[in-house]
């Protein structure tokens, strides 16, 4: 098939990072993929920090390192400014895929040159950067609809969307998140994503690490990021902040926990359970993303919505378990995240565009993929 994927910005968010998943292993199983995406605007506080260094002030659009850099089995164009995608922009195709509510208006109005129109929703986008008005439309265009997680059923159902939903949860990199059969900490370990984007709760998740280290001194807690640490959002004392950590860095800072931290307010899917639990960290999670569907397995603990007692109760129960208990939850959470490949993922993706696109599939079968 010929497949074109329609993104708003290439940035290095973790929906980009799945859509460029999926790119490289529908290439490698012979389609012609090919990406466009709009350039990224530049903050303006980024752009008066490069002049204030001598790099100059005009740049207002920055063409960054991108997930798609290294594959050179995909075609990814990066139009000149922000502006809706048209015809001009992208190859003749069997099927173009839609990434964000934005995108879904602009692949909508595409040509039938383009090939079916699908619209992969990997977020309920009212709560980022969208509105009521402006997501809740995109999901009742005549689009053939992936969902990343079972929970986005439900949501739009409840907006009066009538259309046959597919379910194609994501899947973890094996190779990358694995850790072998361990037992705990020598010291009693949490880690987290250290972001200050509010529905990332990270401000939960170090509120809940000091309440549980004041019953348990000892408690030592590992993070990484991408920023400085934040002024109104200091990192305790002691603690280990790994910045803008390489892919091996990240992995050996999931395996050293003994507990990951996940507090969401709002999650498309989560990937950060998955990669701990690959390497065999149990994970105190909010009901966000797939969350529940991953966690209650049995591979951690569900706490409620920003509830800092119930997230630090959970801590102290997690790191005083026994080794044999909690090699126990670690080798669930092991299970969980393992039983599951971007295989399988690729495979129902795949389905699904064929479905759309009304090719049929050499074995049939259920187009929904589900845990």
């Amino acid at each position: 098939m010929r497949i074109n994927f329609v993104l708003p910005e290439a940035t290095r968010a973790g929906g980009v990072r799945v859509v460029a998943t999926y790119a490289q292993r529908l290439a490698e199983r012979g389609h012609e993929v090919t990406v466009v995406s709009m350039p990224r605007r530049l903050p303006w506080n980024l752009r008066l920090r490069r002049g204030l260094k001598g790099q100059g002030f005009s740049s207002i659009w920055n063409h960054p390192q991108t997930y798609f850099d290294d594959l050179d089995n995909v075609t990814h164009h990066i139009i000149e400014q922000p502006r809706p995608i048209v015809d001009a922009d992208l190859p003749d195709a069997d099927v173009t895929i839609a990434t964000w509510w934005k995108t879904a208006d602009w692949v909508n109005d595409l040509s039938p040159s383009k090939g079916a129109k699908v619209y992969f929703i990997q977020h309920d986008e009212r709560h980022v950067h969208g509105t009521a008005e402006g997501v809740i439309p995109t999901w009742k265009l005549p689009l053939h609809k992936i969902l990343v997680a079972q929970w986005l059923d439900p949501v739009l159902r409840a907006e009066g969307v009538t259309d046959d939903l597919e379910v194609v949860p994501n899947a973890v990199d094996a190779e990358k998140f694995q850790a072998p059969s361990r037992g705990k900490q020598a010291k009693p370990t949490v880690g987290l994503m250290y972001s200050d984007s509010h529905f990332k709760g990270a401000d939960v998740s170090l509120a809940a690490f000091e309440k549980a280290r004041q019953q348990l001194p000892g408690l030592e807690l590992v993070a990484f990021g991408k920023d400085d640490p934040y002024r109104d959002m200091p990192l305790p004392q002691g603690a280990r902040y790994e910045q803008d950590p390489t892919q091996e860095t990240i992995r050996e800072v999931y395996a050293s926990c003994d507990a990951w931290l996940f507090a969401s307010r709002c999650e498309g899917f989560g990937l950060p359970i998955l990669e701990a639990m690959a390497c065999r960290t149990p994970v105190i999670a909010t009901p966000a993303g797939a969350a529940p569907e991953l966690v209650g397995q049995g591979g951690g603990v569900m706490v409620g919505m920003e509830d800092v007692d119930a997230m630090a109760k959970a801590i102290l129960e997690v790191v005083r378990l026994d080794d044999t208990a909690w090699r126990a939850m670690s080798d669930r959470a092991h299970a969980t995240a393992t039983s599951y490949t971007w295989d399988d993922a690729t495979d129902a993706f795949e389905r699904s565009l064929r479905h759309a696109a009304g090719q049929p599939n050499e074995s049939r079968k259920e187009l929904a993929c589900t845990r």
